[in-house]
């Protein structure tokens, strides 16, 4: 979570204090090194100069990983429709949950991370293995 701004950082820190608490669904522990995470949470305006970092730290995470693009900055780029500005964060990386709203409000937060434990629970490990999934990586220019 290195990519957080003012509106969706901030819901991000609503989500994890004492009325929505977030440490009852076990994802209290954050971690800013990408070697030990396996969620990226994307939140605010991602611009063009920030792709190239934000892909070498989705590479750097070891696997399983999951992608949550969180608000409408990082989900199409929001009201910034400029040259400097990426248009979604899944032109780069792919994307497993989009909350939308700009802010998103702590309930949608709360039920990204719920999908993204449903999908944790759910993945087979040979997902990760099929020709499909290296297929879109590849679509992506990830290996």
């Amino acid at each position: 979570m290195p990519f957080a701004t003012s509106c969706c950082g901030i819901e991000f820190m609503a989500t994890m204090a004492a009325h929505y608490d977030l440490a009852r669904f076990g994802s209290e522990r954050l971690s800013f090194s990408p070697r030990q995470a396996d969620l990226l949470m994307v939140m605010g305006t991602i611009s063009k100069k920030m792709g190239p970092i934000l892909r070498q730290v989705y590479e750097q995470m070891a696997e399983p990983k999951w992608v949550l693009s969180m608000g409408a900055c990082a989900s199409s780029g929001g009201i910034f429709d400029s040259y400097s500005v990426l248009q979604g964060i899944d032109r780069i990386i792919p994307v497993d949950v989009y909350i939308p709203g700009c802010p998103p409000r702590p309930e949608q937060v709360l039920d990204g991370i719920l999908q993204i434990q449903k999908l944790a629970e759910s993945e087979q490990r040979r997902r990760r293995e099929s020709p499909e999934y290296k297929a879109l990586l590849a679509q992506y220019g990830i290996e």
